[in-house]
């Protein structure tokens, strides 16, 4: 006599879950490790280069006004390592935003809470490194004009 036992209660599915925290893993290094690595194979230039050069332009800016000239700004090329941080910030935030969805998806189709909120955070987590990291480049750039600016006597 052989009873087959039904009332084992199902355990949700995992599927959605686990994909976004993976997502969202990749998610959070996109927006960390360039950062960190980038710099390493592509050095910036010296700050004090960089601060010449917005000197020069900046005065031939001013130069150009006064002129009454409209101003000609040189055509300048994008640095491998700046190609590779603007690629590495979309796919940053592009994973983050998928990372967010498949969490909306997995609680829709009633998964497991604790994954999709990882998920959730993991997305969350990367799309706010990225914002962080953009508003400490503004700042820096804003702090740099205001000094050159200084110097050359406009405040």
């Amino acid at each position: 006599m052989t009873t087959s036992a039904t009332t084992s209660s199902a355990l949700p599915s995992r599927r959605l879950g686990i994909i976004g925290s993976i997502v969202g893993v990749l998610a959070l290094m996109a927006a960390v490790l360039p950062h960190w690595v980038v710099p390493m194979i592509f050095p910036p230039p010296p700050a004090d280069q960089v601060i010449v050069d917005a000197g020069h332009r900046i005065k031939d800016r001013v130069i150009a006004r006064v002129k009454g000239v409209e101003y000609q700004a040189p055509k300048v090329e994008k640095s491998a390592g700046r190609s590779w941080s603007e690629a590495a910030s979309a796919t940053a935030i592009s994973l983050g935003l998928l990372a967010i969805l498949l969490s909306v998806l997995a609680l829709i189709f009633r998964e497991e809470r604790l994954l999709a909120g990882v998920a959730a955070i993991l997305g969350t987590g990367a799309i706010a490194i990225e914002i962080s990291f953009v508003m400490i480049g503004a700042l820096i750039l804003i702090a740099i004009l205001y000094v050159v600016a200084n110097i050359i006597g406009l405040f």
